[in-house]
């Protein structure tokens, strides 16, 4: 049996025994929770999009600016008719302004991506918070985050998506 075979035979055997259990006992309540919709769609999911938006859009711009030099300088090597001096010359800058690009595209997605993760980890605890609460309030008994397939009827996600933006 290989490895990759394990997450699907895993599933296999928690929905026997979900089908089990809800066979032994009918008052068994499962729901399921699309992280991906609520991490689109939810209020503070969207407030944290235009907080970085808004933070790094200085940073984009200026790697914009860069990228623009380039382009205008890469122009007026491909039109020619300049000088053996000025030709190298506008040629060292192409390639200073394409380091700078990269290096600073580098550190911008970096960046990015860093204050992404912080976000979307206080968005995850919200997330899980109000899970639990709706959980405890409505007596589920198992909530799902992931499945292969789930019912519209056992989905819970417009409940979490009210309950977060109701804070």
């Amino acid at each position: 049996m290989k490895f990759a075979q394990l997450p699907g035979i895993f599933l296999c055997v928690l929905l026997l025994v979900c089908g089990v259990a809800s066979a032994a006992d009918p008052s068994l309540k499962i729901g399921f929770v699309d992280v991906d919709r609520i991490l689109r769609d939810s209020a503070p999911a969207q407030r944290a999009t235009k907080r970085l938006e808004k933070e790094f859009e200085g940073r984009r711009a200026d790697v914009q600016k860069i990228a623009d030099q380039g382009k205008s300088l890469q122009l007026v090597l491909d039109k020619g008719g300049l000088t053996d001096a000025d030709r190298k010359d506008k040629e060292r800058q192409l390639v200073k302004l394409n380091l700078d690009y990269q290096r600073m595209s580098r550190e911008l997605n970096e960046d990015l991506n860093s204050r992404r993760n912080e976000e979307l980890a206080g968005i995850q605890e919200r997330v899980n918070n109000a899970v639990q609460q709706i959980a405890q309030a409505e007596k589920f008994d198992l909530i799902l985050q992931e499945a292969a397939f789930h019912s519209p009827r056992i989905d819970i996600t417009d409940k979490v998506l009210k309950a977060l933006s109701d804070k």
